[in-house]
């Protein structure tokens, strides 16, 4: 049963901000008795100084929060709003029973479809519901949260002993003999000179798909040994970094040579006003060699399979295939972790890094190897 409130969102997206106004409300609310006790605990001033620091600190939040992960808390707060309408259970409640249905729930039939969602995208849900819940007064303790996640756990190993598998698993990571592929299969034009310098350069510093489409001009240096490439969109203190490529030995793959070629093809072709050191570093181009504007992150993705697809590569790659590549293949060339963390944006010891390096068929690097 479709609730009158989901109907005039479906219509019309800009009724979201109606529908969430109880919320803003009840912040209110609970923001005003906290001023009200801090005035009786320490006074007037004090406690309209301890809420303008609130208002700072919410500021804050808002602004190191990235638009990926408002747009995750969004979908995620819907899946939530579906499972309540299928449930007949409140909006408004995080108990344990609710939280352990939800996951429940996800797994068996929290799709769109019908069918359920695979055991990674139920975690992130998960995650991001106990936040919105969080986020509208709701208490939702850590055991209760807890619970759910050994749920899930537990649910998803049946999943495995069913031989259930969900998921697209982990993207392939490029290679390289999949660089050779993709810069051999680039057309002599502006738009096949943007997609070599997109992918060599992205390959060299583990890129994702939003670092390459928030680069300016200016963020990427030639160096007497190389390029310095200024990540600053980083989704953590560690991604954002000044990640160095060096020439490759090897002209047809060097990253280098590729953007140094690009960028002064740009100029050529389009103009010094494409030299500014904030135009973007990366443009978009149309079927007629036309600049568009800069990438954004969902551009960088299409271009990369796309790119992939014609170089013929036996798996076409995701956005995600030239971060994992620079893991695997660094570790496979016997650098260590650390460095391939800093290179990359990782924290050191990174769960994700060390999944991403991966190891091939498990022969050349093996653990019991030589042992005995």
């Amino acid at each position: 049963m479709t609730t009158m409130t989901e109907t005039r969102t479906a219509v019309n997206p800009t009724a979201v901000a109606v529908a969430d106004e109880t919320t803003v409300d009840l912040a209110a609310t609970e923001r005003q008795a906290l001023i009200e006790r801090w005035a009786v605990r320490h006074g007037v001033d004090a406690a309209r100084r301890l809420a303008e620091a609130e208002d700072m600190a919410d500021a804050v939040a808002a602004e190191i929060t990235s638009d990926n992960t408002l747009d995750t808390y969004a979908k995620s707060w819907r899946v939530w709003r579906r499972f309540c309408t299928a449930t007949g259970l409140p909006e408004r409640e995080g108990s344990r029973g609710a939280l352990v249905a939800f996951v429940a729930w996800m797994l068996r039939e929290g799709r769109q479809n019908g069918t359920g969602y695979a055991p990674s995208s139920v975690s992130t849900h998960l995650t991001a519901v106990v936040v919105g819940l969080r986020e509208r007064g709701v208490k939702v303790s850590g055991d209760d949260q807890a619970e759910a996640r050994t749920a899930l756990e537990g649910l998803a190993v049946k999943l495995l002993l069913a031989g259930e598998r969900r998921g697209r698993g982990q993207a392939v990571g490029a290679d390289i003999d999949g660089l050779r592929a993709v810069a051999r299969a680039c057309p002599d034009t502006l738009t096949g000179d943007r997609d070599k310098a997109l992918v060599l350069t992205g390959f060299h510093y583990a890129s994702r798909s939003q670092e390459p489409a928030g680069l300016l001009a200016d963020d990427v240096a030639l160096h007497p040994r190389g390029l310095v490439v200024a990540v600053l969109t980083g989704k953590t203190k560690h991604s954002v970094r000044n990640a160095k490529i060096r020439y490759a030995d090897d002209p047809e793959i060097c990253p280098v040579r590729a953007w140094t070629a690009y960028r002064t093809r740009l100029v050529v072709e389009h103009g010094p006003r494409w030299a500014g050191p904030s135009t973007p570093a990366l443009v978009g181009l149309d079927r007629w060699g036309h600049v568009t504007g800069g990438m954004g992150p969902d551009s960088v993705t299409r271009a990369i399979k796309r790119i992939s697809q014609r170089a013929g590569v036996s798996i076409a790659w995701t956005g995600h295939s030239l971060r994992i590549g620079l893991a695997s293949v660094a570790r496979r060339n016997g650098r260590d972790g650390i460095t391939i963390a800093e290179q990359g944006g990782w924290a050191r010891h990174s769960r994700s890094m060390l999944g991403y390096m991966q190891r091939g068929d498990g022969w050349d690097d093996n653990a019991s190897a030589g042992l005995a």
